[in-house]
């Protein structure tokens, strides 16, 4: 997908977080050998091209070539690792995250309009 910022080292997620501060940032955890990852990144995909929504960022996060970083998202934000996973942030925390099948763009748009 054209709109997905991916994350490849550290100073990316922090520019991520300091983003979040003037639009909320949704990153998606992904798990390239999962087939329970591919099913929700799919679906979110989907639902990404219906919605049109630039209500937020969006960016992705192989999990199995830098897992580096998701161990950074957990220390520095403060949530427990997953995957697949969903994490919304907005003003340099999380206020949102989901896994696995639970994974709804129309949740993390939900839990942004607060």
């Amino acid at each position: 997908m054209q709109d997905w910022i991916v994350l490849t080292n550290a100073d990316e997620l922090k520019a991520q977080i300091e983003a979040s501060y003037q639009k909320p940032v949704l990153i998606f955890k992904h798990s390239t050998r999962c087939s329970i990852s591919q099913m929700a990144l799919d679906r979110f995909e989907r639902n990404w091209k219906e919605t049109g929504s630039n209500a937020l960022s969006i960016c992705y996060l192989d999990l199995l070539a830098h897992r580096d970083i998701s161990n950074q998202i957990a220390s520095e934000l403060q949530v427990e690792h997953q995957s697949p996973q969903i994490l919304v942030l907005k003003n340099g925390t999380c206020v949102f995250t989901e896994t696995h099948q639970s994974i709804r763009l129309a949740n993390a748009l939900e839990a942004i309009k607060n």
